[in-house]
């Protein structure tokens, strides 16, 4: 498909058909997505494609805690975990809240568990006094990719991070090895309809010219 309609129609999907999907779809999609951009070419990334149906399981009881505490906290209106928000910690009640991606994850058509290799990542802001995030721009790319290959061949997806917080369990669960992070789990599949119509905010409400407290960036039009 088109690289317009891609970028703009390219939704986060949690649902899927029960139509299979392949392996060398899988492959070709992975085979699409080692092109991502990272840092030095580095390529960090290890990808587990999660087929035992005991190993799918186990991992969405150990990100299904997340997901509980992630919307008790966004109910409270914050922002579920940011390290920055100008207000004192919250302690909320978790509760067992349906999300039928994990409730179901054995019959997910295609489960990725997405992994980086720390020592092959620059993270350039690590020791400064905020928390680090720069590392991402060496990972994320790889999977956003994933998910553009996938919508190439009409199939959705979602990308998550559920089990990142939870990688005590899920790391050893997945064998993570030493000095690798898990970074996402990618979740893809056939759809019965794409979402062709996604909000999202305007230019002009976060790009401004020379700073970031400057004018802001019009069409021009």
């Amino acid at each position: 498909m088109e690289t317009r309609i891609a970028l703009r129609q390219t939704a986060s999907v949690r649902s899927f058909t029960g139509e299979a999907v392949p392996d060398a779809v899988v492959h070709s999609i992975l085979d699409d997505a080692r092109f991502a951009p990272s840092g030095g070419n580095r390529q960090p990334w290890r990808v587990a494609v999660v087929k035992d149906s005991t190993i799918r399981r186990q991992l969405a009881a150990a990100m299904k805690p997340v997901w509980n505490e992630y919307i008790a906290l966004a109910q409270t209106g914050r922002t579920p975990f940011a390290l920055v928000d100008g207000a004192p910690p919250l302690t909320t009640e978790p509760t067992d809240i349906p999300f039928p991606l994990l409730d179901d994850i054995a019959s997910v058509p295609v489960v990725l568990a997405i992994a980086a290799d720390l020592s092959r990542i620059a993270t350039m802001d690590a020791e400064l006094s905020r928390p680090p995030i720069s590392g991402g721009g060496s990972i994320y790319p790889f999977c956003w990719s994933i998910l553009l290959a996938a919508r190439d061949r009409d199939l959705g997806g979602v990308m998550t991070t559920f089990a990142t917080r939870a990688e005590p369990v899920t790391g050893p669960l997945l064998g993570l090895p030493p000095g690798h992070a898990l970074v996402a789990t990618v979740f893809l599949g056939n759809v019965d309809k794409h979402m062709t119509k996604l909000r999202r905010n305007p230019v002009d409400s976060f790009a401004t010219i020379d700073r970031f407290d400057g004018q802001p960036l019009s069409s021009g039009a």
